[in-house]
């Protein structure tokens, strides 16, 4: 029989794995790696994302793999994104789980005419809320669905620095 401390190992561990899926989602979308992305979801997995400004709920739905890997191409039309995950929570059952992660993803736009040295560019900034559910698989936690609900909007103007990720230094 488990230990009550025990049991609270194992929840902290569920907790710290779901964080990093968390985090490797974000580093994978702002890295534009299509397959790494998919490789975060279950091999049914769902991303539902809003259509703004028209919809902001999540009304989009990206299902299976090859889709999956397509979402990360939509953030290609941006110069940079960053996404920063904080303050997730989770609950576990089992070898299934449901969380809440807050993110605030900035969306780096140049001008259509900026070149490489261009010094002015707009920030769109997607205050999000992640809706998700979990399933374990093996030893690895795996996203079934997220949904991405969009709390609010900003545009902010930037200075550009350093070539974006797909341009040489």
């Amino acid at each position: 029989m488990e230990t009550e401390s025990e049991a609270a190992g194992v929840r902290t561990a569920d907790q710290h794995a779901l964080w990093a899926l968390s985090v490797a989602y974000a580093a994978a979308a702002d890295a534009r790696n299509g397959e790494e992305f998919a490789a975060l979801f279950t091999e049914d997995g769902a991303l539902v994302v809003p259509r703004p400004p028209a919809e902001l709920r999540p009304v989009i739905i990206r299902s299976g793999h090859a889709a999956l890997v397509e979402a990360t191409e939509f953030l290609g039309r941006y110069y940079r994104t960053f996404h920063l995950v904080s303050s997730p929570r989770f609950e576990v059952d089992g070898d299934e789980a449901t969380g809440d992660v807050p993110c605030v993803a900035h969306h780096v736009s140049a001008p259509a005419d900026a070149g490489p040295d261009s010094a002015a560019g707009t920030d769109t900034v997607w205050f999000i809320r992640y809706h998700d559910r979990y399933r374990r698989t093996g030893p690895e936690w795996r996203i079934v669905r997220r949904e991405l609900h969009l709390q609010w909007v900003e545009e902010h103007p930037v200075a550009l620095l350093g070539p974006p990720p797909d341009r040489p230094v």
